[in-house]
């Protein structure tokens, strides 16, 4: 009997590597995408197929149309798709009242409209009971005054995912949103010490979030034990922001 298959885009490091790992050991073959940088993305493949799973890396820019294109006739999705993990995503700290209507369109290029791009890719190729999860933020919710072009993409991400698990639920499809706060990825390698222990002291856990913390949950909103969860924002920030 052939393993179920896994989508994740921006897959090749933080959260979407920590998810396609999980996904690998829950069973999953696992196809993922990468923009910049092969390496990272071989090297989860790597470690998927070490464990006995299959995986594959591919280049896409989810901001180019065709690139996407050429994701939605993958040979791989002769295969079905179960489960759709949207994470790519794309971060700019810019003040919000320097921010440039070029770089909003930018960041909503790659966010926003990249995620509906490849839904519609992949649309066509997904299992009767296929679940999507879209990789948004806590900021799309509560704002951020150095990234309000990220918050806002974050935000029409979700209330497109919302709609959307309104229109697929009937077909058995679900859609759920992950609302991540402070999490140990790139976003905040150039913390320096005393702003890591700053992030740490706001959060009533007392610890940034880990890739594997987002991954498990995702894993959750995947599973059969969340059959009757679709819709949902689930915030994972460990207290930092309770909607």
């Amino acid at each position: 009997m052939s393993r179920p298959v896994a989508l994740v885009t921006g897959g090749g490091q933080g959260i979407g590597a920590a998810t396609c790992t999980r996904l690998a050991n829950d069973g999953y073959d696992v196809l993922l995408t990468y923009n910049t940088s092969s390496k990272p993305a071989e090297m989860v493949v790597d470690q998927i197929r070490q464990s006995g799973g299959d995986a594959l890396a591919v280049k896409v820019d989810c901001a180019n149309e065709g690139e996407v294109g050429l994701l939605g006739i993958h040979p791989w999705m002769a295969r079905k798709i179960d489960v759709l993990v949207l994470n790519h995503g794309a971060y700019n700290r810019v003040a919000a009242d320097e921010l440039t209507i070029e770089t909003l369109r930018e960041t909503m290029a790659v966010n926003f409209e990249g995620s509906v791009a490849v839904w519609k890719a992949i649309q066509p190729h997904l299992s009767d009971e296929a679940r999507m999860v879209v990789v948004g933020s806590q900021l799309g919710t509560r704002g951020s005054p150095h990234g309000a072009d990220y918050s806002a993409s974050k935000a029409a991400l979700a209330v497109w995912a919302r709609s959307l698990a309104q229109q697929v639920g009937p077909e058995g499809k679900r859609v759920n949103i992950l609302a991540p706060g402070y999490v140990d990825t790139a976003i905040l390698a150039g913390d320096s010490r005393s702003k890591r222990e700053q992030r740490e002291n706001e959060v009533p856990l007392k610890r940034v979030g880990t890739p594997e913390d987002m991954a498990s949950t995702i894993a959750f909103l995947v599973s059969d034990d969340s059959a009757y969860i679709t819709g949902s924002i689930i915030h994972v920030n460990g207290g930092l922001y309770l909607p």
